[in-house]
């Protein structure tokens, strides 16, 4: 049994805390797609040692299975950064407004 789960949980902290400060400050798609990941990889690391601290498999399962469908995501995502990219020759958010609703005006 693991003595303590205190680093483990300093440690996703830490790396929680870094991603979230990428998806905040910067606008580069890119890296914002690797400040999600940070989080979410973050969250495995808090899976991972719960299950290694209360000898259980089930929340490294979860873990496993988070990993899974991340990988998918990623190429779904890298996919779309790459056709955004060749759209508009940037991976600056501010210029990406395809989603964009436009604003109707009632009279």
């Amino acid at each position: 049994m693991v003595d303590s789960i205190l680093p483990y949980i300093i440690l996703a902290m830490i790396l929680f805390s870094i991603g979230f400060l990428g998806v905040i400050a910067r606008k580069n798609i890119f890296i914002v797609y690797m400040s999600i990941e940070l989080m979410l990889n973050s969250v495995n690391i808090i899976f991972v040692s719960l299950g290694r601290y209360n000898e259980s498999m089930q929340p490294q399962v979860i873990a496993m299975i988070i990993i899974a469908i991340a990988a998918a995501e990623a190429a779904v995502f890298l996919s779309l950064i790459t056709v955004l990219f060749r759209r508009k020759k940037s991976l600056n958010s501010d210029i990406f407004n395809v989603l964009r609703q436009k604003s109707v005006t009632h009279e």
